[in-house]
């Protein structure tokens, strides 16, 4: 059954949750005033669809369906769970919240975006204030995953709940266990900002400079090791108590000036924008979304592939998904499973215009990956000394793949024993077979360099995804030669 979640407010957070909750197979009804609500959701949505499947290895639900709907209530009638992302202003979102209750079936979960007011100051006068929490993410909703999730006075149920449906749609919830202006993230990122601002307005650095500063040092360390682990590696073996001895000493410097905020005028509001509009102003806003996007999948794709940070919860997330496909559809039963989503980016281009040779083979292995991740013979299992080698590959290409295209790799089981895998692969662009691949993988143990069998899990996954794949018709181009002609 399809869960339904009920997002209040279509701005880019707002807009990001929708993206996050339909990509991952939820059922998703937006209210939001403004009449270019459609397009913004619509934009933000078109940014998610290309950048949130990169970084999953296993296939992606089924898209949910999206509606605008006139009123609150037609939004949360039925709704699982509810976003709340209208403007900062807390006389409106505590009406919001009164008007989300007279429709909202009891215990629905209604999880307010705001980055500074506390639960206690949101429930103000709401019939069912239990309900009400504080779920802050980050920007891009649909990429990043840390969520603040701040009770307040909400029961252990309504917590347990909210961190289970969180989790759920690949987020990582960060139970905020006391309540405080701006929860963690921000005041953490405000002291910052102050900071950048006296630099600026002292003129002792621009902001291209500030942002070269983080970009090009710290804010590579921060993003995978995060404050304390960076110090505590930069203490060298004696750790963090050496680091703070040597460093402690400063704090009492007149090196900051963040306790003290500089005067919000007109002439500091036009410094930094001029200088930001000098700085990026070539671009729209929409590029630099697309920019952001790329540069984010490629840092959280390199995270995952060695499991650490925000890469583990993308790991986490993935075998999550991966053991209910397991569960229900991974057998191909009626057709091949869809094992593999891709598109087609720019280094996939050769100089004829569309995909390359080697890029239908790297499509054929993201594909043929995750079904040996779903049999069990995933990266764990090759740490411990076994694996599928590729011994043969035959690559029949039948259409042409340009820039953008969305492709989805298919494969379907020919043979199987204890040493052998013979497979067929198809990468297609919505019906349309561009590509096929047939291949026979071998079992090998690693140390000793030799076949061997598979392990009794393993084998006990594959076979019966071979049986039902025995019912499906074998594809005319199975057992090709190079050069046989079309029949």
């Amino acid at each position: 059954m399809t869960r339904k979640a009920s997002i209040i407010g279509g701005g880019v957070i707002g807009g990001g949750w929708a993206a996050r909750f339909l990509l991952n197979g939820w059922d998703v009804a937006v209210f939001d005033p403004d009449p270019e609500a459609e397009r913004k959701i619509g934009e933000v949505l078109a940014n998610a669809r290309a950048a949130l499947p990169a970084l999953s290895d296993v296939p992606m639900p089924a898209e949910g369906r999206l509606s605008l709907v006139p009123t609150i209530s037609e939004a949360v009638a039925g709704a699982e769970w509810i976003t709340e992302a209208v403007p900062e202003r807390l006389e409106l979102k505590r009406k919001v919240y009164q008007e989300i209750q007279e429709t909202a079936a009891p215990g629905t979960i209604i999880a307010s975006s705001t980055s500074g007011f506390r639960p206690t100051e949101l429930k103000g006068c709401a019939t069912r204030p239990d309900e009400i929490i504080v779920a802050h993410p980050f920007n891009p909703v649909y990429l990043l995953p840390l969520v603040e999730v701040v009770p307040g006075e909400s029961s252990a149920e309504i917590l347990e709940n909210a961190m289970e449906t969180m989790w759920s749609i690949g987020m990582f919830p960060l139970h905020v266990r006391k309540e405080i202006d701006a929860h963690i993230a921000d005041r953490f990122l405000e002291a910052v900002w102050r900071e950048a601002l006296w630099l600026v307005k002292d003129g002792i650095a621009t902001t291209e400079e500030i942002d070269e500063a983080i970009r090009m040092g710290f804010g590579l360390r921060w993003g995978q090791m995060g404050l304390f682990e960076t110090y505590r590696v930069a203490g060298g073996e004696a750790g963090m108590k050496h680091f703070m001895a040597q460093f402690g000493p400063c704090l009492k410097w007149p090196w900051t000036r963040l306790t003290d905020v500089p005067d919000f005028t007109d002439e500091l509001v036009d410094l930094i924008a001029g200088q930001s509009d000098a700085q990026s102003g070539k671009y729209t806003i929409r590029e630099l979304e697309r920019i952001r996007d790329s540069n984010l999948i490629g840092f959280l794709r390199a995270l995952k592939d060695r499991n650490w940070g925000a890469g583990k919860v993308l790991r986490d997330h993935d075998e999550r998904r991966r053991a209910a496909f397991h569960d229900g559809a991974g057998t191909g039963e009626g057709a091949p499973p869809v094992m593999a989503h891709m598109q087609v980016l720019p280094g996939w281009i050769d100089y004829n215009g569309h995909m390359t040779e080697s890029r239908y083979l790297f499509a054929a292995s993201e594909t043929s990956d995750a079904f040996l991740r779903l049999i069990g013979a995933g990266m764990d299992y090759v740490a411990a000394g076994h694996s599928y080698y590729t011994a043969e590959t035959h690559i029949l290409h039948l259409g042409e793949a340009k820039l953008g295209d969305r492709l989805t790799g298919t494969l379907q089981v020919l043979s199987s024993d204890e040493k052998r895998i013979h497979a067929f692969i198809r990468i297609e662009r919505g019906d349309e077979v561009v590509a096929s691949l047939e291949q026979m993988f071998l079992h090998v143990d690693m140390k000793a360099g030799r076949a061997c069998p598979a392990a009794p899990d393993v084998l006990a996954r594959l076979a019966p995804i071979a049986e039902a794949h025995r019912a499906l018709p074998r594809p005319d181009a199975a057992g090709r030669h190079v050069g046989q002609r079309k029949s």
